[in-house]
């Protein structure tokens, strides 16, 4: 297996089920990935650890899903220049929301950029991951190109109830 580019991370295995779709996209791409359980809360050593080897592992990007309180994107971003893709899991309460605004509101100096609540969010991390690995690798970007084609003519193709 090719080493690992693109990390995929999340506070609980709770989490899976959103961040599963990030983990798809990488593959549908051929993009190398690991998923692990990494949480802010009950690992912090762990995590830490993590966000200090990533460089020196050669990672491009982490994707980090976290629900409720929502630290572990920008604890890891606080602790490694490699870019750092935020998803907020939605939770039992507030639906993500309360995720969503603590990933959002980092600090000045401690980027994460992010993606919308859920699913979503997390497929569209991977898509953010594999586009920014395609401006060094022609192969990707055609395969990359190629999928937001099919989207292009899916959406054509979408018919629509009549309208009264």
């Amino acid at each position: 297996m090719a080493d690992v580019q693109v990390g995929v991370v999340m506070g609980s295995s709770s989490d899976w089920d959103t961040m599963q779709h990030a983990v798809q996209i990488l593959e549908q791409f051929g993009v190398a990935h690991e998923a692990r359980v990494v949480s802010a809360h009950r690992m912090p050593d762990d995590m830490f650890a993590y966000a200090e080897a990533a460089t020196a592992r050669g990672l491009t990007a982490i994707i980090a899903g976290a629900g409720g309180a929502a630290h572990l994107p920008g604890m890891l971003a606080a602790k490694t220049p490699v870019p750092v893709l935020g998803v907020p899991v939605a939770s039992k309460h507030l639906q993500g929301v309360d995720s969503l605004h603590s990933i959002v509101q980092m600090p000045k100096g401690v980027p994460v950029a992010t993606f919308a609540i859920g699913a979503a969010g997390a497929a569209n991390a991977a898509l953010f991951a594999v586009a920014m690995l395609a401006n060094g690798n022609p192969a990707l970007r055609e395969r990359l190109n190629a999928f937001r084609a099919a989207q292009t003519e899916a959406a054509r193709g979408m018919t629509l109830p009549p309208t009264a």
